[in-house]
């Protein structure tokens, strides 16, 4: 097989598996280490490298599987933003639970998650109304 047909079915198979319904994923220090390995070694196993080697050296590799999974969530942040108030989807992501939480360390939510890719792409609230802009600072 060709390096172009294992990039093909990469993207129609692999990646689209993987990235099924990842727009509300938390992004935490474990799932991004377990994607990165998981996409790695798909393309170490299609190439028939060596785990010594350097995979993206051998391989042009342009955008990551994370790199995919954050434009993702960002462009779900932004279709719900642009949702009318009484939608529930903006209701949910609106709300926060009562209560307290647990002792200890705070887990990161979803919404601090894209308050911080957010600030790494430079967005700001007013760039959802503006799809063309957003799609330029999203890629």
């Amino acid at each position: 097989m060709t390096l172009k047909t294992k990039t093909h079915i990469y993207h129609a198979i692999v990646k689209s598996t993987i990235t099924y319904a990842t727009e509300t994923w938390c992004l935490r220090a474990k799932t991004v280490a377990k994607l990165n390995s998981t996409e790695m070694d798909f393309w170490r196993r299609s190439a028939r490298i060596s785990r010594k080697d350097k995979i993206r050296n051998t391989i042009n590799i342009t955008r990551s599987l994370l790199d995919d999974i954050k434009t993702q969530q960002l462009k779900w942040h932004g279709h719900v933003q642009r949702m009318e108030e009484g939608r529930l989807p903006k209701k949910v992501m609106k709300w926060s639970p009562p209560g307290r939480r647990k002792r200890g360390r705070p887990k990161a939510t979803w919404a601090e998650g894209i308050r911080g890719l957010m600030g790494e792409k430079g967005l700001i609230e007013e760039d959802w109304k503006d799809r063309d802009k957003l799609k330029k600072k999203i890629r």
